[in-house]
């Protein structure tokens, strides 16, 4: 399989174990606690089979950088927490980032 789609689903189960951690409350909530554990295996799991060719600072950057917009949105949108204009231009920078990451970087392993 592809690093960079494994990289993708790591980064997918850590948002989702990131946003039930919120709704765990403290782990006091079975349900969430349980999908909170079970995602950020899965995400590990999956960033270590993305790490066999895929440079470990180029995937971390990645994986931190979208994931830190999307659980940001995800809190924003659902869980109706405020993200002012400085967030969202600092968002910008983050995935501005990633993509120079991606489309310049020598060493990203495409």
């Amino acid at each position: 399989m592809n690093s960079y789609l494994l990289l993708f689903f790591a980064i997918i189960c850590e948002v989702i174990a990131t946003s039930s951690l919120k709704l765990s409350d403290g782990f006091t909530n079975l349900i969430y606690s349980i999908i909170t554990i079970v995602g950020y295996s899965a995400s590990f799991y999956l960033l270590s089979l993305a790490l066999k060719t895929i440079p470990v600072g180029i995937a971390y950057a990645i994986w931190s950088g979208i994931g830190i917009v999307l659980i940001s949105l995800i809190a924003w949108i659902f869980l109706k927490q405020t993200l002012d204009l400085a967030a969202l231009v600092g968002m910008g920078f983050i995935m501005f980032g990633v993509v120079i990451i991606n489309l310049f970087s020598k060493v990203s392993g495409h």
